[in-house]
């Protein structure tokens, strides 16, 4: 709590602390338990076919996100 506040005042005053906010940042991060990472497991997931999980339902899932794109643009059409 003593961290926050002192990268909160820091910010407030306009002083940089790039280090301490990197670590509060990761901090939160690892704490969590569950995070905004479904962009990247679907960036992954287009690049690399690496699959991701969703939290609605168990496994693994793989989309054709090329396909999936070419059809949502011809219906827009």
């Amino acid at each position: 709590a003593r961290g926050r506040w002192v990268v909160a005042r820091a910010v407030e005053a306009g002083i940089s602390t790039p280090g301490m906010t990197a670590s509060l940042s990761y901090f939160d991060t690892y704490r969590s338990s569950r995070l905004p990472a479904n962009l990247i497991q679907a960036q992954r997931d287009l690049f690399g076919a690496h699959t991701y999980e969703r939290i609605d339902c168990p496994g693994s899932f793989h989309t054709e996100w090329t396909k999936l794109a070419r059809r949502s643009n011809g219906a827009a059409i």
